[in-house]
């Protein structure tokens, strides 16, 4: 028997990893050895939990990557991927010794390693975001990583018990979703097993044990329909390798919890995998298979003509086998079974096979990776990246079709702006209405599988806020965000100049300084003294409230009288003392048509024809409130300077909503009755709220409707007055307590 001292050097000698490395060329070889030598030089004195030398970790993690044969490159950046943090080791060093693309896994590897998952959301977000970057540059960098992970939880039990909890979690969360949207399956399965185990351990052995019971028990009829299998594709002279196939630990508890079934309930435990040469063979086995026994109806899925996100391509059925069990089956070939348990990693594991059948796992892995790329070049918010991508991590899809007949794959939930934007981006931002199947649906329909849509777009369409409410994509999510933020930027710099220029007229300045080199050195000193880059932001900052503009003008005039310009008299006395003694910034008029940069609060919801206000919100943009206002009230006694004067233009661009409050005697066809009344008066209703109230004698029913002005509003309420079993017909009023909140919120 050899003592532990021996065991220990054997793990931690070259000769472990060799015999995995017949792949590679004498010369590879030759390097990857050097970085052994080096890595085992720098971890010298060093130990694990376990107490073997630290060295077998690196030898465990370049081992794993032989597996999925990665190249020299790879295996180097494995065997040192430690050397960095823990040995003092520096980049330069690595570059002189080993080469830039080694230097480079490693740097990419090491930041990796010393990021922590804390619980705080935008932790977590922020370290996402770099390890997820990291790995759309070179998915080498997370091939290892993902290797590296899988020895650790291999190795967690001898690490302390307080760390458990953490680093499973972690696992489960992050590092398992990764390798199932890489299609490493294999990975996947021991990395929810592992974490699963450590999470929690009493239900593990529990359901382990019962596996193995059922195992034991099931033995026989499982040997029987291998036997009849085997016999019934020989008779056909079909040539198969069949394989035992059982569902994960994790699969298990996981079903159990969310279906809420007992262990005896889970019927789909143990399966067959069957492997042929050929992707019509897999069609003549599945005939085979179905003449054997009778199929179950819903349960067959065909993944090799539709192939799913990850590049997974495999025949799914469900049989009815002997004493009347269910037993899954799964027909491919061997070059599918290699992409379906190595996803992206089959690049390097197949290629000199059958590139053709791993060429499109690694172009669907290469696609995701990349599009994290285009998302971080939209967004620079850790937070709303991790938002963007993590509901990509599990995608179960939908397949549809374009009007050429083209397929594309899509998460399930997914809608038309969602197939949109997944054809371009241009597509997406144009499109203004769909046809499904040749009928015209609403842009929130969620696809099914086998639709066929065709996308109307226009060139004036633009995205609308509300698709952010039900798309399900992150390209599409990132991407009207992106047009939003745009479009609100630019409508709130042009707000921000005609509030700036109109509190310099009350200043008695005609004209606002324009941009031109003449006034180059004015806007210099201005911008050093509001904390600006450039007069656009400054401008911006004016729209979103940031910057009073009022105040902004006084220094602005300043700086003219420096420069040698006068007030005119004229002006000012017209502009700051008018009809009232009360000083003004002039009034801004409004037409509707100011989009994102102007706001109509919730809380009074005006009319053209309400005496108004707005109130400056910090970073909002302009806030318009009805004059009576409570909220605009409690705002104007804490904060008076961020009022402005606004008024109702003469030509208006749109309709605006407010709220009416209906009470009525309750009764059949009541709701039909008040609609109508509404309808005749040609008034849109946007939203109904019936409450809690909807059983009583007398409910009040909350109506959000769209009118041109407050003569429309009053022909509406007289309409609604007159109908049978309207009681009382106002116009709906913010409580107390809500208008208070609502202050508070605004204040923030």
């Amino acid at each position: 028997m050899s003592s532990p001292a021996a065991a220990n050097a054997a793990a931690a000698s070259f000769a472990t990893l060799t015999e995995r490395l017949d792949y590679l060329a004498p010369i590879d070889l030759e390097q990857v050895r050097l970085a052994y030598r080096f890595a085992d030089e720098a971890h010298l004195g060093q130990l694990r939990n376990s107490g073997e030398p630290y060295i077998t970790h690196p030898i465990a993690v370049a081992a794993q990557c032989a597996e999925w044969k990665l190249d020299a490159q790879a295996l180097m950046a494995a065997l040192l991927h430690d050397a960095l943090e823990d040995c003092g080791v520096t980049k330069t060093e690595l570059i002189e010794r080993f080469g830039s693309p080694v230097a480079e896994l490693v740097d990419g590897l090491t930041k990796l390693d010393k990021l922590q998952f804390n619980t705080r959301e935008e932790n977590q977000a922020e370290s996402f975001r770099k390890m997820l970057l990291a790995m759309a540059r070179d998915v080498r960098v997370i091939l290892i990583k993902l290797a590296d992970r899988s020895h650790n939880m291999r190795t967690l039990s001898d690490a302390p018990r307080e760390k458990w909890a953490r680093i499973a979690t972690e696992t489960l969360d992050v590092y398992a979703p990764i390798a199932h949207r890489l299609g490493l399956n294999q990975t996947y399965r021991e990395l929810q097993n592992l974490a699963f185990r450590h999470l929690r351990p009493w239900r593990y052995d529990v359901l382990n044990k019962a596996v193995t019971k059922a195992r034991s028990r099931r033995r026989d009829l499982l040997q029987k329909v291998h036997r009849e299998v085997e016999a019934a594709f020989a008779a056909n002279g079909l040539k198969v390798r069949l394989a035992g196939r059982e569902k994960s630990l994790f699969s298990i508890y996981k079903k159990m919890a969310t279906k809420h079934l007992s262990f005896a309930q889970v019927n789909d435990i143990y399966g067959f995998r069957v492997l042929v040469p050929n992707v019509l063979d897999c069609y003549t086995a599945l005939g085979t298979l179905h003449q054997l026994y009778k199929p179950q109806p819903g349960r067959f899925k065909d993944h090799i003509a539709i192939s799913k996100l990850n590049g997974y391509q495999s025949l799914h059925t469900t049989l009815v086998g002997p004493s009347g069990i269910n037993v899954e089956f799964q027909v491919r070939t061997e070059a599918m079974n290699m992409v379906a348990e190595s996803g992206v990693a089959a690049h390097w594991l197949y290629k000199t096979h059958a590139p053709q059948e791993t060429a499109q796992a690694e172009r669907l892995g290469s696609q995701w990776l990349q599009s994290l790329l285009d998302i971080q070049d939209e967004t620079r918010d850790a937070a709303e990246f991790w938002d963007h991508v993590k509901v990509d991590l599990f995608p179960d899809a939908v397949y549809v079709f374009t009007p050429k007949s083209q397929i594309m794959a899509l998460p399930r939930g997914a809608t038309v702006v969602d197939f949109a934007y997944a054809i371009h981006s241009n597509v997406g931002d144009r499109t203004m209405g769909a046809r499904i199947n040749g009928e015209q649906v609403p842009l929130r329909t969620e696809l099914k599988n086998g639709d066929v849509i065709e996308v109307e777009t226009a060139p004036v369409s633009t995205p609308n806020p509300a698709w952010l409410s039900f798309v399900r994509t992150a390209r599409a999510r990132s991407k009207i965000r992106q047009h939003l933020k745009t479009l609100a930027h630019a409508e709130s710099e042009s707000l921000g100049e005609k509030m700036l220029a109109q509190a310099l007229r009350a200043e008695g300045i005609e004209k606002m300084p324009d941009d031109s080199p003449a006034y180059q050195a004015l806007w210099e000193k201005l911008l050093r003294f509001s904390g600006n880059r450039s007069r656009s932001e400054l401008l911006t900052d004016i729209g979103l409230g940031k910057r009073i503009a009022g105040i902004v003008a006084k220094r602005l005039l300043t700086l003219l009288l420096a420069a040698g310009e006068k007030p005119d008299a004229v002006l000012l006395t017209r502009e700051r003392f008018g009809a009232s003694e009360t000083v003004s910034q002039g009034s801004l008029l409004l037409d509707g048509s100011e989009n994102a940069s102007v706001r109509f609060a919730n809380c009074c919801r005006p009319v053209p024809g309400d005496e108004i206000v707005g109130y400056l919100g910090r970073g909002e943009g302009l806030i318009v409130h009805g004059e009576e206002c409570t909220v605009a009230r409690k705002l104007r006694h804490k904060d008076s300077e961020r009022f402005i004067r606004v008024e109702w233009s003469d030509e208006l661009a749109r309709t605006f909503e407010t709220g009416l409050l209906v009470t009525v005697t309750n009764g059949k066809g009541v709701l039909a009755r008040v609609a109508s009344a509404l309808a005749s008066a040609e008034v849109d209703i946007t939203h109904i709220d019936m409450g809690e109230e909807a059983g009583n004698d007398a409910p009040d029913l909350r109506f959000v409707v769209a009118v041109r002005d407050r003569n429309h509003l009053e022909t509406a309420l007289r309409n609604l007055r007159r109908t049978p079993s309207v009681l009382k017909a106002q116009r709906a009023r913010i409580t107390t307590q809500v208008s208070a909140d609502l202050a508070r919120d605004s204040e923030r």
